[in-house]
This record gives C-alpha cells, sequence and structure tokens, in this order.
C-alpha cells in the first residue's frame, strides 16, 4: 500500500511546494495551468508506459527520446509528401516499433548488453532522423494529426485534448495488461529472475523481443503525440526525453533491478515531472536549474529505490 500511495503523496509535495513558492496554489491550480500540464504530461507518461514495461523485465532504453524524434519526422515527411493523415499516424507509430524491435533482437537473439544496444541505438535513430529531415525542420500542412494535441478550450478544464485521452486509455488498457494476463506475468517473472524464468518453461527471448517491440509502439505514439504539438518534424527534439521518461517510471515505484513496478505509478511519475517542469517555467527559472532539480530528482528516485531493494531483503 505503501509502495501504491508514494507517488501520489510526491505529486501532493510537489504540487504544495511549488505552490507556496509561486505565492498562490490556488493560482496555480487554475483551469489553463492544469490543461498545460496535463498536454505537457502526455509525451512523458506515453513513453513511460512502453519503459515500464522494459524496466520491469530487467532492461533499459536510452534510445526512447531518439525514437521520438525519428516518430515524429517520419509522419512530418509522409504528410508533406502527401500521404493520408491515417497512412502517416500509422507509420509513425510503426517507425517507433521498428527500432524497439531491432533493440529486442539485438538483446536478446544476441546476447547483447540493453545499455550498449540502446545507447548505440540512440545515436542510429537521432542520426536516421536528420538525414530523412535533411537536417532541418519539416513543416506539415494541417491534417488531423495536428487536432491530436490542440487545445479545444484553453479556459475551461474539458473537453481535453484527445491526445490526453489516449493516453489515458493506454495506460488503462496496459495496467490491466500487466496485472491480469499472462503475458503480463512473464515480464514481472523474466525481470525477478530470469534465469529461473527459462526454467519455468517462459520464452525469454521470444517475450524480450516483443517487451521492447511493444514499447517501442509506445514512443511511435510518444512521437505522433510531439508531431501534433509542435505541427512539425524536428530531429533535434527529444534530446534528454529518454531521462525524463525513466525517472517518471522509478519516481512511480519502478525498481532498475526489474521485477517491480506499475503503469498508474509511471504515470503518476510522469505528471510529477511535467509539474516540476510546468513550476520552474513559472517561478522564471533558466533552464540549467530545471536541468538540476530534474537530475537531483533522479538520483532521489534511484536512492529510494536501492533503500526499497536494502529494507527488503
Amino acid at each position: 500500500m505503501i509502495r501504491i500511495l508514494t507517488p501520489f503523496i510526491g505529486l501532493a509535495l510537489v504540487i504544495l511546494i511549488f505552490g507556496v513558492l509561486t505565492g498562490s496554489l490556488i493560482q496555480y491550480l487554475s483551469v489553463p495551468n492544469v490543461r498545460i500540464v496535463l498536454a505537457q504530461t502526455v509525451i512523458v507518461a506515453i513513453g513511460a508506459i512502453g519503459m515500464t514495461l522494459i524496466i520491469v523485465s530487467g532492461g533499459i532504453d536510452l534510445s526512447a527520446g531518439s525514437s521520438v524524434a525519428l516518430s515524429g519526422v517520419v509522419g512530418a515527411v509522409l504528410i508533406v509528401k502527401g500521404y493520408s493523415a491515417a497512412t502517416a499516424i500509422v507509420l509513425t507509430i510503426l517507425a517507433g516499433g521498428i527500432i524497439g524491435l531491432l533493440n529486442g533482437t539485438l538483446i536478446s537473439v544476441f546476447r547483447m548488453m540493453p545499455f550498449i544496444v540502446t545507447l548505440g541505438m540512440m545515436g542510429i535513430a537521432r542520426g536516421m532522423a536528420k538525414w530523412l529531415a535533411n537536417n532541418q525542420v519539416v513543416n506539415a500542412p494541417g491534417t488531423l494529426v495536428d487536432q491530436l494535441m490542440r487545445p479545444i478550450s484553453p479556459t475551461s478544464l474539458f473537453p481535453l485534448p484527445p491526445g490526453v485521452w489516449i493516453a489515458i486509455a493506454l495506460a488503462l488498457v496496459m495496467a490491466v495488461v500487466m496485472q491480469q494476463t499472462i503475458f503480463g506475468r512473464y515480464i514481472f517473472a523474466i525481470g525477478s529472475n530470469e534465469a529461473t524464468a527459462r526454467l519455468c518453461g517462459i520464452r525469454v527471448q521470444v517475450h524480450k523481443v516483443l517487451i521492447y517491440a511493444l514499447a517501442g509502439l509506445f514512443f511511435g505514439v510518444a512521437g505522433l503525440m510531439q508531431l501534433s504539438r509542435l505541427t512539425q518534424g524536428d530531429p533535434t527534439v527529444g534530446i534528454g526525453l529518454e531521462l525524463d521518461i525513466i525517472a517518471a517510471v522509478v519516481i512511480g515505484g519502478a525498481s532498475l533491478n526489474g521485477g517491480t513496478g506499475s503503469i498508474l505509478g509511471a504515470v503518476i511519475g510522469a505528471l510529477i515531472m511535467a509539474v516540476l517542469r510546468n513550476c520552474s517555467m513559472q517561478m522564471g527559472w533558466p533552464n540549467y536549474t530545471q536541468e538540476i532539480i530534474i537530475g537531483a530528482v533522479i538520483v532521489l528516485a534511484v536512492g529510494l529505490d536501492r533503500l526499497r531493494q536494502t529494507s527488503r531483503s
């Protein structure tokens, strides 16, 4: 119960602290600002859903930010070339899935370290994004894609942008998958003890490929939301995004040692990251101060995870 409540307590504390610092908690919780925070949460939250699968299984993916950038560029290029919005959406998501499939294959079949594989893929995906975009921003004409993250009524909480509802729906579906399906139980089993999972008859190699490929699809969806939000494909976007995503998962209660984590916790962790960035901007703090805060939060989250592991052992 404490593990479940910890992310919510952390979110409440962050909001309370910055509400005091900004001078008005009520103003910070105003409808326009809440809408902004929710919109800022979408990309990290969707990425965190995919990263939760990987981290719970005992892996890591440092190429998430580059996958988001590549997916967004793919979508923008397709729209510029005259493809329909539906085709652009599907291929944008698949672009992330292909990167995840490559990661999973190299890690599982060739037994390479996830850190090294995804670190290399981070550079490969970023380079491919720049190549496709001809090393410049791709401005896409208006399509249905733009509507996913466009605020409908900035002065009222509802209706929320479709992207927010998509993130919520994906979180609910994957929460059920993780807790109520055999595939979800296999993810936890692999992360807890891969050797034991293999002895129990779980096809670890196959499931690792599936886990990374599925997570890649979520990074592709995050790239689609990034494209909708910016209305352009930017090959330089998402630098450091993987750190925000990993931090959200760890803040949400997942262990970097694998075997522990939840989709709900990861989403709340993403909300905490969005609140931190939003509050920092409202305080007028420079970017380097924001990065220091985010870095400190990551270290704190990993430290708390270490304490949990020590106390449990």
